[in-house]
């Protein structure tokens, strides 16, 4: 099938980038560690949010995830930047690609959380008040370590798609990996001998964490 694609490979001229793809790469764990643990937070305050006895909570928390989920990361990326971003003063387009990876991910772990914590048996709350506990306790002691056991999975599977979306932040000329190789591809004209660096990067990024979810997933099966 190969055998007549015809293309002499010039790693000289990319080496010389070498420094551009390390810093790329640096940049993308960095803007992907805080957007990890920023859309968690958020994750946690509208999984809440959907069950709060507070109306206008409910329907705020219920009309983010649906808009979010139902609108792509791209079209977010450009709004967000060059609509609330500049209107608000946001200068730092770092912290603007770490926020709307969060937002975006944070409709998704909020609906991962919010189905772990709806699958622990009514039972387990129903003990959970028959010893007493306050509301508090019941979630703290009773529902969230099993819940938690339930969402893990998926949350691994979620952490590593935000890696992966983070090369959509070259659009609004984030200095991380996918822009980097764009940048080497553009003074080398070297397009194989940029992209593959590239996709190597982000399967050393992503593997270790679909790996880690796979195990998860058999490991809790066996409980």
């Amino acid at each position: 099938m190969f055998a007549n694609v015809a293309y002499d490979f010039h790693w000289d001229s990319v080496l010389e980038y070498k420094q551009k793809f390390i810093d790329g790469f640096l940049m993308t764990i960095i803007i992907s560690f805080f957007a990890l643990i920023l859309s968690f937070v958020i994750g946690l305050f509208f999984a809440y949010g959907q069950n709060s006895k507070i109306i206008l909570l409910r329907f705020f928390s219920r009309f983010y995830i649906e808009i979010i989920r139902g609108t792509p990361l791209l079209v977010q990326i450009l709004i967000f930047f060059y609509v609330f971003a500049n209107n608000l003063g946001l200068d730092n387009r770092y912290v603007v690609g770490v926020v709307i990876l969060a937002l975006f991910a944070g409709a998704y772990v909020s609906e991962i959380i919010r189905a772990a914590i709806e699958s622990v048996e009514k039972e387990q709350y129903e003990a959970a008040q028959a010893l007493g506990l306050s509301n508090f306790q019941m979630y703290r002691y009773v529902v969230f370590p099993q819940a938690f056991k339930r969402m893990l999975p998926a949350l691994t599977g979620q952490f590593a798609s935000i890696i992966k979306d983070s090369s959509l932040l070259s659009i609004i000329s984030i200095s991380e990996f996918t822009m980097n190789a764009q940048e080497v591809n553009a003074y080398t004209y070297s397009t194989l001998e940029s992209y593959i660096p590239l996709a190597i990067g982000y399967l050393l990024l992503t593997y270790p964490i679909s790996y880690y979810s796979s195990q998860l997933e058999k490991n809790i099966k066996s409980y």
